[in-house]
């Protein structure tokens, strides 16, 4: 027997549908809803000519979740028609909704994305609680997948092809209420939850026979597809998403581009229909499984606490002393004041602490101007972090985080200078991309308190921080240092003392086989676009100029030193090779010096350097760009593997 997720509540023939699935705790496009939604679709079809309106509304935080994307994942090519009739049932009852001839709002107590969207722009009208908290948006696209619950079809039709292909759909950004009523998919805000209701009763009094515009005969803003002018920028649009994601396979946005445009050219039930095809194809893919299970599943176990040792309670952090205040420091400063913790921001002089807190200032202006944050939300985020080029000021916080140059000599010292004034409770971690935790914690005398955290720049962006633990590195530390990073806002993975570590570790086997292929005479034209297509940021040559190629040839020398001091030895990986002489005898070692495998005017990038051929040999494209794809991510995969056989990669989402 399923159960019920719909409450039925009347008031002078308003009608009350209150959502509230009481196995979840939000509210998905279930079987169970489904059932629910049926039954009372059926009461307010028969009831219909005594009843005024129809108010939709939740008892949970949120509106509404939208799909299950547990059942989504579990969908199967072979199971295509399956989904098809769920996702058209679905549909036809928002159809249904929309088309009963009374008034029909929703009233927006909490987020409402993706599906819980698409159910309210089946209302005729939209009333949303001010909460900075909300968001609502269609953000499949951020799954590999597209709006299939109407939200292309409704969006397009509402807001015109332009703005909510370049506003909702395509982005998959989600708005604050005050957005996403001045973008037009809210018709009012109110500041109570009391309001909402109020306010709802009020429009349905005064809107009987209320129609969508799509109903009333009203054109798509800014036209259709047959329009000379829309059908003008088609084209442009195709080699815009293309150029986007540099040749990328990304079938969501194409597939959104294509029912958006194509839903224009019919009416609204067969815009419908095209929707769910381009819907169930993708969602019975292995792109948006892939994407679900990465960035959804696993990232969600990993953070909730699957590498966490069990036993400790939870510590929360009030104050941080971060010591360096350059690129990284401040950067780890702002993310704590972001997380509203004290920071105390220390570095060898006052201007230069000062420096630090500037980068703060900076960011938090931006933040400002684009409208995220009042003024005096920033100024209390800033006013977090204090400077000084004092010891003495650390004194009596929680946590202490080491920032400086990747020197150990240097860490030492700090670490060396710093334990005077820390408690017997404060952790104690230095920031560090490769240097070995259990040799840096010789210079602590709680080497048990002593933890590595690995931010990434730009901090404030970055999501992932990898947590190293010690050889004495206790579980209670680690149980602190996961909670910090959580506190952060970050994903938090565990990794063993490993050269490299993780991260450092697999991102080198990359780096080291795009310099391989470059001395193996293919054009280093397409192992850029072979990098770009696998879907990595930036051409991996390009990465190696912007990291410095001492970098990553120094990690790799450490590497090989490591094995000759145990007596294994390690073979010159010929991607090393290329990069000694790119750095020795070419004096080609960066970005920041000017020249790399690139050209550099201005510090600007402008091209693969000519020299390259007679330096490593003519070059030719490969005969299969796809080969270079593999070899990429195979490079990668395979050292990934060989850090969880090890032990090396302790989080895990299984």
């Amino acid at each position: 027997m399923s159960e019920n997720t719909i409450t039925w509540s009347e008031d002078g023939g308003i009608v009350t549908l209150c959502f509230n699935d009481p196995t979840q705790s939000v509210n998905t496009m279930s079987e169970n809803y489904l059932a629910s939604m049926n039954a009372v679709l059926n009461r307010l079809e028969t009831e219909r000519e005594q009843l005024v309106g129809v108010i939709l509304t939740s008892a949970k935080k949120s509106f509404f979740a939208g799909g299950d994307l547990r059942e989504l994942f579990a969908a199967r090519i072979e199971e295509a028609e399956v989904l098809t009739d769920f996702t058209a049932h679905a549909k036809s009852q928002l159809r249904r909704l929309e088309t009963l001839g009374i008034p029909v709002v929703a009233a927006i107590n909490g987020s409402a994305l993706g599906g819980g969207l698409e159910l309210a722009l089946a209302a005729h009208h939209r009333i949303c609680l001010n909460d900075p908290r909300v968001r609502l948006g269609l953000p499949e696209v951020t799954l590999g997948l597209l709006p299939g619950g109407g939200g292309v079809v409704r969006s397009v039709r509402l807001l015109g092809l332009d703005t909510a292909l370049d506003k909702l759909l395509l982005t998959g950004k989600t708005y604050t209420p005050g957005q996403a009523q001045e973008l037009g998919l809210v018709h009012e805000l109110v500041n109570t939850p009391e309001e909402l209701a109020v306010h709802a009763k009020t429009w349905i009094i005064t809107h009987p026979g209320s129609r969508q515009p799509w109903d009333d005969g009203s054109p798509i803003p800014g036209g259709t597809a047959y329009d000379p002018a829309v059908e003008a920028t088609l084209a442009i649009r195709t080699a815009a998403l293309r150029a986007q994601h540099k040749g990328a396979p990304m079938p969501a946005p194409a597939a959104i581009l294509s029912a958006a445009v194509e839903g224009t050219q019919v009416d609204f039930e067969s815009a419908s229909a095209i929707e769910t095809r381009y819907f169930v194809e993708l969602a019975t893919g292995q792109v948006s499984k892939n994407i679900i299970q990465g960035t959804y599943f696993d990232r969600r176990t990993v953070a909730t606490g699957a590498s966490r040792p069990a036993g400790y309670p939870t510590r929360t952090t009030s104050s941080i002393a971060v010591i360096g205040a350059g690129l990284m420091g401040a950067g780890i400063a702002l993310s704590a004041a972001l997380a509203d913790i004290d920071v105390i921001l220390k570095d060898v002089d006052l201007a230069s602490a000062i420096r630090g807190k500037n980068y703060a200032e900076r960011y938090l202006a931006k933040e400002v101007a684009r409208g995220k944050r009042t003024e005096d939300q920033a100024q209390a985020v800033l006013t977090r972090i204090r400077v000084t080029e004092k010891i003495d000021d650390l004194a009596a916080v929680d946590v202490l985080i080491e920032a400086v140059f990747e020197n150990p000599d240097l860490k030492k010292a700090v670490f060396s200078d710093v334990a005077r004034v820390l408690t017997a409770d404060t952790l104690v971690c230095t920031n560090t991309s490769t240097l070995p935790i259990s040799g840096l914690a010789h210079a602590v005398d709680r080497p048990e308190d002593f933890i590595g955290l690995h931010f990434f720049s730009p901090v404030e962006r970055m999501e992932l921080v990898e947590i190293i633990v010690g050889e004495q590195t206790s579980e209670a530390s680690l149980a602190r240092a996961f909670d910090l990073v959580r506190q952060f806002g970050k994903t938090p993975i565990v990794v063993g003392d490993g050269r490299g570590f993780f991260t450092s570790r697999v991102i080198l086997n990359r780096l080291l086989e795009a310099a391989a292929m470059v001395g193996e005479g293919i054009s280093p034209a397409s192992i850029e676009q072979a990098s770009v297509q696998a879907g990595y940021p930036l051409g991996t040559l390009a990465l190696l100029d912007e990291l410095t190629l001492t970098l990553p040839y120094g990690i790799y020398e450490q590497f090989r030193e490591e094995a000759r001091s145990t007596g294994k030895g390690m073979p010159v990986h010929p991607g090393a090779a290329v990069l000694a002489t790119m750095i020795e005898d070419k004096n080609r070692p960066s970005r920041s010096a000017g020249s790399g495998f690139y050209e550099y005017h201005d510090g600007r990038r402008h091209g693969l350097w000519a020299g390259l051929e007679d330096a490593f040999g003519p070059s030719a494209p490969p005969e299969d760009l796809g080969e270079l794809r593999e070899r990429l991510l195979f490079s990668e995969a395979l050292d990934t593997a060989r850090c969880l056989e090890s032990g090396l990669l302790r989080s895990t989402a299984t």
